[in-house]
């Protein structure tokens, strides 16, 4: 059956493998990690990991005794270093490894702030694996002030977390407002009135000139010409698609790697899955970066090695947790040109219409709509703005 190498022990990474192995595939597997754990979930890490409500072992998508049950060589602390498609080989240091069918699950890497304005002081962070959550949980401590750059929604996961740890949380977003790419006004409107309620300091159109000290940060200059002293930062600027070992190996990039509608990059026996790929969608290309995307793309992928044929349907849907709210998005809100907001107190969604088209839904603990408007979406349905509208309104009746 040949020889399969995995680059990337994140969620598409592990999901590829095991998928493999659940398909019948009995060839070689490697799963090359960077870490030195095993495969973990990264969603927790802002969140319930930091705040101490999740152990390390609890973050495992499965027992690290699975790989070898499974056969799968498992190489922890492991960095590829290039590869050779011609030859079919994946160097390792001075090992060379073979491969019939070579999967980039590489992920994506976040975006650092410039050393220029002293990014490279000690005390600034940011939030990716685990490395970094563990670096920076000393620093919750009660009392503290905190910067969180970027109101995106890593900014504001970490300032739910530091706000609960009793820290004074100031946080700059340089657009006019919070969430300016990724949600609608409302939908700003919303966490903004929640994070003010747990007495964030929400700063909108302001962004960070520099940051001040001499070896660690000590204070931040804003662009609006405030200064604030500050005990450490956390950068939330979003992330790029790790691509650098595909570059040097030749793989055409758009946005990412960029890969057909099966999974299969400019060089037939390399794949790539999750957030490091773009790939075809509704006439367009994109790239997405969610939990979902990542299992889903790599299964498809596993399932194409092994004789499969089928096109991967991305269905997107994300979530984020913030204090006691759950935020749960269904489709892509790209070019809506209006929102109808679903107010029913506590459960509070925001539904968005390209004309009559209905395109995403943003539900704030409102598992309802979002589970009703994620069938709607994927069906290819509508949603009666009248209903949607009316608190009262029968939404499940929509699906008939």
């Amino acid at each position: 059956m040949g020889h399969v190498v995995v680059i990337g022990a994140g969620q598409a990474g592990a999901s590829c493998v095991a998928k493999l192995r659940g398909l019948g595939f009995d060839g070689g597997i490697t799963l090359i990690g960077a870490e030195a754990v095993p495969p973990y979930q990264r969603p927790p890490l802002s969140k319930a990991y930091l705040l101490g409500d999740m152990t390390l072992e609890r973050l495992f998508l499965r027992p690290e005794s699975y790989y070898a049950d499974q056969n799968i060589d498992l190489r922890l602390n492991t960095w590829a270093t290039g590869i050779d498609t011609t030859a079919r080989t994946v160097s390792i240091g001075d090992e060379v490894l073979g491969y019939d069918d070579l999967v980039l699950t590489t992920g994506s890497v976040p975006r650092r702030l410039p050393a220029s304005i002293g990014g490279d002081l000690d005390g600034v962070y940011v939030m990716r694996d685990l490395g970094d959550a563990d670096a920076m949980e000393p620093e919750f401590r009660p009392g503290r002030r905190v910067l969180i750059v970027g109101g995106g929604y890593i900014g504001l996961e970490a300032a739910a977390v530091a706000a609960k740890k009793g820290l004074e949380v100031v946080l700059v977003e340089m657009a006019d407002r919070i969430l300016q790419r990724v949600a609608a006004p409302e939908t700003s409107d919303y966490f903004r009135a929640l994070h003010a309620s747990h007495g964030v300091d929400i700063r909108e159109g302001v962004g960070l000139r520099r940051l001040t000290g001499e070896t660690r940060v000590t204070g931040a200059d804003l662009s609006d010409g405030t200064e604030i002293a500050v005990d450490f930062v956390i950068a939330g600027v979003g992330i790029a698609p790790a691509t650098t070992l595909a570059e040097s190996a030749g793989l055409a990039l758009d946005n990412g790697i960029a890969v057909d509608a099966r999974g299969r990059t400019s060089v037939s026996s390399v794949w790539a899955a999750g957030d490091c790929a773009s790939f075809p969608y509704g006439g367009t290309r994109i790239r997405l970066e969610s939990v979902p995307h990542a299992i889903d793309q790599a299964e498809c992928v596993a399932a194409n090695i092994t004789g499969a044929a089928q096109d991967y349907v991305a269905r997107p849907w994300f979530w984020s947790d913030q204090y006691d709210v759950k935020l749960q998005i269904a489709g892509l809100n790209t070019d809506y040109d209006r929102v109808i907001v679903r107010d029913g107190g506590a459960a509070k969604s925001f539904w968005y219409y390209a004309g009559d088209r209905l395109l995403a839904v943003d539900a704030a603990n409102d598992p309802r709509g979002y589970m009703i408007g994620k069938r709607l979406i994927e069906a290819g349905k509508t949603a009666d703005p009248a209903v949607v509208a009316d608190p009262t309104g029968d939404l499940k009746a929509l699906l008939r």
